[in-house]
């Protein structure tokens, strides 16, 4: 990733997802600190790098203005090596450590990085093994990202895949249930949702793309009341990840 000081730096932006970095172990080779920022949260990002012995820089507030690619800084930067990606089966290996029946979620083409940060965070305390995205025409992992997964995106796996498509055959065959979320779907509140689940959210805009709406098992839907007809992507995530939650009880 391109950054306006270093191009081979990542950066990881705002208080909570550097606190949470710091938590996870995730490298972390220094931190960048607004001088004189003497607030609570702040003291403890600093506590906890001296005791992993992390070099703290303190600046003024444009170098870091200068620095933040997503303008909210809050005053930390963590500086990190690039963010890794995970294999398909680096979450079925995951829901297999843990005794669990696979629990994914699948985005087809979602561009917004503020989206895919608030579903990887969804994901991590919904319970999800993991997300995959797509390669192309998709947000990536990100300082932005990381900011809005508040820190979830140390914890849950994220795979990168060339093919939706492909994979949801493969994971098909491994016995995972996949359903597509779409206005023109069956009430989720009418799917049973208990076994090995594999969520489909599609692009802000299309939706689910036809191809990958034809490989998955079901289509369903939430109810709509009001007027207007969509949820935001994030936000029907959300609701779905914890009906499959509630299902598993």
């Amino acid at each position: 990733m391109k950054n306006k000081e270093n191009k081979f730096e990542n950066y990881i932006e705002g208080r909570n997802a550097v606190t949470e970095s710091l938590r996870s172990g995730k490298p972390i080779d220094r931190i960048y600190i607004l001088d004189g920022c003497q607030d609570g949260p702040v003291q403890s990002i600093k506590r906890d790098a001296r005791k992993k012995d992390i070099e703290i820089k303190y600046v003024e507030k444009s170098r870091l203005d200068n620095m933040s690619e997503t303008g909210h800084h809050q005053g930390v930067i963590a500086v990190t090596a690039a963010y890794e990606y995970a294999s398909v089966d680096d979450i079925l290996k995951r829901a297999e450590e843990k005794g669990e029946k696979p629990f994914i979620i699948v985005l087809d083409g979602i561009e917004d990085p503020y989206n895919l940060g608030a579903i990887i965070r969804t994901a991590n305390l919904a319970g999800a093994h993991g997300v995959i995205i797509r390669e192309d025409r998709a947000a990536h992992l990100s300082a932005g990202v990381a900011r809005a997964s508040a820190g979830a995106i140390n914890y849950t796996p994220v795979a990168k895949v060339s093919n939706i498509s492909r994979t949801i055959e493969d994971l098909k065959n491994k016995g995972i249930w996949f359903y597509c979320a779409d206005m023109d779907g069956v009430s989720i509140y009418d799917t049973d949702m208990t076994g090995a689940v594999g969520i489909v959210i599609g692009n802000e805009g299309s939706g689910v793309s036809r191809l990958v709406r034809e490989k998955c098992d079901h289509v369903i839907s939430l109810p709509v009341k009001g007027e207007i007809e969509s949820l935001n992507a994030s936000v029907a995530a959300g609701i779905i990840a914890y009906e499959v939650v509630r299902a598993r009880r």
